[in-house]
């Protein structure tokens, strides 16, 4: 089987390629180095957001992995004004809330490899996670348990287990697993394989159940997608021999098996991810974490080459589509709480493009 494949790049339409347009090798890893550091770049230039604020902390989550990918100096810097310049170090003021936690997976990440390392950099983080697990959420309306929403597993697990695994405090993981647990139960959809968003997707039996156009369960590909990002970078924390890991693992394979089943035919997934056809437009933030993903599988052995390898490399092909000359990613849906058709060619966002960096460190081992 063929592994690499030439096709035209650097368009905006997911239709056709634009005829004559510049050929390249996407699985090249000269190619991916330049351009996952050609769409950092363009995003360091285009700051959006608070830096501490949820968005970001996807962002640089992909900052940081390109980094370690192509070891580019201008990434490293940016990401280290981010947390030591803009943010001093400190989360959102929202202690209870995954969303303002997210940003310190990459203050860990930076303090376990920079020289001038310092544990201050630590503490309002630490100060925080002892505060959110000894402490009641303010419960209210969907929001039932700390983890309400299927976005936060992206957020909240790997930030606990990073800081559990690094200072060695068992606490942080035993916390981790009561809270995902409580989220696997409320949302996840055993049967689709797949987790709703929050508790008013879920069907209940009532009026208030909502379907999508053709009568298919509403399952956000952004909220999927950054669930399964959210599992890779929790499962390349936690031991082998971890109890609890082989859980993570089981959700993580029947979470992959679906994704892979419903792939368009463009390589990438809509917004919906059971109702494509009233959708159209792949949406590139969760196509990306599902890239990510999938190949981050193979090359662990978790996933078969055959049928995973195949659905990642297609689905780079597809996020290479949405990169424009500049180095913008299009095509990524706004900020929102549920499939949307607001985008096209020119949606961007920050989050997209972390997407987009973290699926490339792993399609670059992919390749070799």
């Amino acid at each position: 089987m063929n592994m690499k494949k030439i096709f035209p790049v650097l368009v905006f339409a997911l239709s056709a390629c634009t005829p004559g347009a510049k050929t390249v090798d996407v699985f090249d890893a000269k190619y991916i180095k330049d351009i996952m550091n050609k769409t950092a770049e363009w995003q360091i230039a285009h700051p959006k957001h608070a830096q501490y604020d949820w968005t970001n902390g996807a962002y640089y989550a992909g900052m940081f992995a390109a980094w370690e990918t192509t070891k580019s100096q201008k990434i490293y810097d940016a990401t280290m004004a981010m947390a030591s310049d803009s943010n001093k170090w400190l989360l959102g003021k929202r202690w209870f809330h995954a969303d303002d936690h997210v940003i310190a997976q990459t203050y860990m990440d930076l303090y376990r490899v920079d020289k001038n390392k310092n544990d201050s950099w630590l503490q309002a983080t630490v100060d925080t996670l002892n505060k959110f697990i000894s402490t009641d959420y303010p419960y209210q309306g969907v929001q039932v348990i700390k983890w309400w929403w299927c976005d936060a597993l992206f957020m909240g697990p790997p930030t606990l287990v990073k800081f559990g695994i690094t200072l060695g405090d068992s606490r942080y993981l035993d916390a981790n697993d009561t809270y995902y647990k409580e989220c696997y139960d409320l949302l996840y959809n055993k049967e689709e394989r797949l987790f709703a968003r929050d508790l008013n997707y879920v069907i209940k039996g009532d009026s208030l159940d909502r379907f999508e156009a053709n009568g298919k369960k509403i399952f956000w590909s952004r909220g999927n997608g950054w669930v399964l990002g959210g599992l890779v970078r929790l499962l390349k924390e936690l031991p082998e021999d971890y109890p609890n890991r082989p859980f993570y693992v089981t959700l993580y394979k029947e979470m992959c098996g679906k994704i892979a089943d419903i792939q368009q035919a463009d390589g990438l997934w809509r917004a919906s991810l059971l109702d494509p056809d009233s959708y159209p437009g792949g949406e590139v933030s969760g196509s990306g974490f599902f890239c990510y993903a999938l190949a981050w599988g193979v090359n662990n052995g978790l996933l078969d080459d055959a049928k995973y390898g195949d659905a990642a490399r297609k689905a780079w092909e597809g996020l290479n589509r949405c990169v424009d000359e500049e180095g913008r990613i299009g095509w990524v849906q706004p900020i929102g709480a549920d499939p949307r058709k607001n985008f096209n060619a020119d949606s961007w966002e920050v989050y997209g493009t972390g997407a987009f960096l973290l699926a490339g460190s792993e399609i670059i081992k992919l390749g070799r």
